[in-house]
């Protein structure tokens, strides 16, 4: 634990003075700011902010997490000639990373909604669900850039790979799931589109930031079964437990290939 505190100390100290979390907090506040200012209300804001969140989010942490651990493979390559374990510094280098990318987005969005005293505006409970969506959601893209640049060493291979993977996810997937739906839509098919909503990490995080918004009657019968599911005491236990799984395997993907 001394060990991995020491590497993740160096990673924080290291990715604080980065321009790119500079960039990436100064974006979210401005783009917090505004929507609370011209938004209508801190309940808007919220939802408009949600989109935001699920695009981005996946977007940076992904292309900035590749692109500096490409850059810091020689630095990795000399510590690994060192007396560490490989899980150590594995571990380091993912919590420094995962770390000031999340503090960094939860700062940026919630001191706005603090600033402009728009928490009690908001359902109870809606605010701390974005935040934590979008800290799990830095976690799991953080941990699928290890595993990409594990097993890739050619940097644009890798970059390109990491692109590709955030349009899966976040364009092609839905749009596949439209199709599914268009096909078999004569069918019972509830059970599933649950499935095929937590094998996309976005997607399960959209659909229970839209249920915590109480916002689900616009998805029509869908959002009706949907609510139905994710209210109860198992929808929720399944739900932790896909976002915990969506963490967890590429954590030990990327270990494996690290």
């Amino acid at each position: 634990m001394r060990v991995t505190a020491k590497i993740a100390g160096y990673q924080l100290r290291d990715i604080t003075r980065s321009r790119w979390l500079f960039g990436y907090v100064l974006f979210f506040v401005l783009v917090t700011d505004a929507l609370l200012r011209f938004g209508g209300g801190g309940e808007k804001a919220l939802l408009s902010l949600m989109n935001v969140v699920l695009f981005v989010i996946p977007l940076v942490t992904l292309v900035f997490s590749t692109v500096y651990l490409y850059h810091a493979r020689e630095f990795i390559e000399l510590l690994l000639a060192q007396p560490i374990r490989r899980h150590q510094l594995f571990a380091g280098l993912y919590l420094g990373l995962a770390i000031p990318l999340s503090v960094g987005f939860a700062a940026a969005v919630g001191l706005p909604f603090i600033f402009h005293r728009a928490v009690a505006t908001s359902q109870p409970g809606t605010i701390p669900s974005l935040l934590l969506v979008g800290v799990a959601l830095t976690f799991v893209f953080t941990a699928l850039a290890f595993y990409i640049v594990s097993r890739s060493e050619d940097r644009l291979k890798g970059l390109g790979i990491a692109i590709a993977l955030w349009l899966l996810f976040a364009v092609l997937y839905d749009g596949l799931v439209l199709l599914f739906l268009s096909i078999f839509s004569s069918h019972s098919i509830e059970r599933p589109v649950l499935g095929l909503m937590l094998l996309n990490p976005i997607d399960l995080a959209r659909v229970a930031l839209l249920l915590q918004f109480d916002v689900s009657a616009l998805l029509g019968y869908t959002g009706a079964v949907l609510r139905k599911f994710f209210e109860t005491t198992t929808g929720v236990l399944v739900t932790a437990t896909a976002l915990i799984i969506w963490i967890a395997g590429p954590v030990v993907l990327g270990l494996k290939a690290f």
